[in-house]
């Protein structure tokens, strides 16, 4: 019963985190879906599409195995950091007992008990699991977007290539986002081995930096890619 009051701070920060990202995400996909130009996410969807009509009608092969090299290997890298980070996270489940560590003196509130702590770890392995996870699928599916680029179609098939090999393509970059987005969240993680007031902390400022790197700048104007917002949104400014 102790150790169960002792964890209240640290399951309030929890949730408090969770629930401002699950808000925040919420946020940014109503944005994509009534205005796309306003988000990186929408304006390089269409990117994606417009990429791969190009390469199937202008038959530019080099370009196509370019790009899907660097995407493969850019995967790849992402994927083989989430493992080494895990062995890395793994090492802390040994020094649970230590006393004179650096999260137990930078407590503020909550309890640095070593059964807490194992949690803590637990949080983060399975965060960097689903990370990979996501990354050997997003490396999966661009195979599978090279393959399906690269065929010859028949006549009057090339339409239906282009939306078969844009919606895997598509896929595969949703993988991707999301084992970013996994990443990201490991730094609230991190903080919250020194305690619940860092985990909330952490949380907001992640978030603030990724409200950054989501939104396209104001000065984008509508027009320069095909992307229809709703008649009654203003996407300007």
């Amino acid at each position: 019963m102790e150790l169960s009051a002792a964890c209240l701070p640290d399951a309030a920060a929890l949730f408090f985190a969770g629930g401002i990202a699950l808000l925040y995400h919420l946020f940014i996909a109503r944005r994509r879906k009534l205005c796309p130009l306003r988000t990186v996410q929408g304006v390089a969807s269409a990117a994606r599409k417009d990429w791969v009509a190009s390469v199937v009608r202008g038959r530019d092969g080099i370009l196509g195995v370019q790009t899907l090299r660097n995407s493969t290997m850019v995967a790849s890298f992402m994927a083989s950091t989430s493992s080494v980070l895990a062995l890395g996270v793994l090492s802390l489940a040994a020094s649970a007992g230590d006393r004179t560590g650096a999260w137990r003196l930078l407590h503020i509130f909550g309890t640095p008990s070593p059964d807490l702590l194992v949690f803590k770890v637990l949080a983060l392995l399975l965060v960097l699991f689903f990370a990979f996870f996501c990354f050997a699928s997003s490396i999966r599916l661009y195979g599978h977007a090279g393959f399906m680029i690269g065929t010859c179609s028949a006549p009057g098939e090339e339409e239906r290539r282009i939306h078969v090999s844009a919606a895997c393509l598509e896929q595969a970059a949703r993988q991707f986002h999301l084992g970013m987005r996994a990443f990201y969240f490991l730094v609230p993680l991190v903080l919250w081995l020194f305690g619940p007031v860092f985990l909330a902390l952490g949380a907001m400022g992640m978030l603030l930096a990724l409200y950054r790197l989501d939104r396209m700048p104001s000065g984008v104007e509508r027009g320069k890619l095909e992307l229809p917002c709703r008649k009654d949104i203003d996407c300007r400014g």
